[in-house]
C-alpha cells in the first residue's frame, strides 16, 4: 500500500506519519493495560503507587499532577501552566479544594483513566466533573472563564494543536474575541 504526502506526492509503505504512530501507539497501549486490567482485577500495583504520591495540598504542585494525569502529559510548558493555574484559582475560590478533592478521588479509585474520569464523576460529584472540564478546556483550548468574562490563557501553546501539528500551521494571530464564529453574521 502506498500512503500519500500532504503535497500528492507518493510516500513509501514504510513511512508513517507521526499522528499515525501516535495512534497506532495508544491503541496498543490501551490494549495492553485493558488486558492487564483484566488478568489481575484492577490496575497494576505500580499506578497505584503513583497516584499515592502525588501532591494533594491543592496548589501548583497538585495542580500539574492532576493537569498530567488528565492530559496524559508528563510535562507542561512552565510559563503556560503557572498562567493556566493563576487563571483557574482566580476564576473559582474552590478550585484548590477541588483540585485536592481530585486528586484523592483519583487516588482512592486506582487511577481511573483520564478519558473517564468525567463520566465516573458526573453522578457522583458534578462540581468535580466540572472542575475537569475547566482544566481540559483551559489546556486544550487555551480559555479560562465563562462569556462573557472569557480570559485566553493560550493560543498558540493550546494543547489542541498538537494532534495536527505535523500537518496543520497554526494561525499566527486570533481573528476576532473567543466564539466569535457563533454569532449569527449581520443581516442573517
Amino acid at each position: 500500500m502506498t500512503d500519500v504526502t500532504q503535497d500528492g506526492t507518493p510516500q513509501p509503505s514504510g513511512v508513517r506519519s507521526g499522528r499515525r504512530q501516535f495512534v497506532i501507539g495508544a491503541c496498543a497501549a490501551a490494549a495492553a493495560l485493558a488486558f492487564t486490567m483484566a488478568g489481575r482485577g484492577g490496575l497494576p500495583s505500580g499506578i497505584d503507587r503513583v497516584f499515592a504520591a502525588q501532591p494533594r495540598d491543592g496548589g501548583y504542585d497538585a495542580f500539574i499532577a492532576l493537569s498530567q494525569h488528565l492530559t496524559g502529559r508528563t510535562s507542561f510548558n512552565k510559563p503556560l501552566a503557572q498562567r493556566v493555574y493563576a487563571a483557574l484559582a482566580s476564576a473559582s475560590s474552590q478550585f484548590g479544594q477541588n483540585v485536592t478533592a481530585l486528586n484523592t478521588w483519583i487516588g482512592s479509585h486506582g487511577g481511573v483513566p483520564s478519558d473517564t474520569v468525567t463520566a465516573a464523576l458526573q453522578g457522583e460529584r458534578p462540581e468535580l466533573a466540572a472542575t475537569v472540564g475547566d482544566i481540559m478546556r483551559a489546556w486544550y483550548l487555551g480559555l479560562v472563564g465563562e462569556l462573557p468574562h472569557v480570559q485566553v490563557v493560550a493560543y498558540e501553546k493550546a494543547l489542541m494543536f498538537d494532534p495536527v501539528s505535523d500537518v496543520l500551521t497554526i494561525p499566527s494571530y486570533c481573528r476576532d474575541v473567543p466564539f466569535y464564529w457563533t454569532r449569527k453574521p449581520d443581516g442573517g
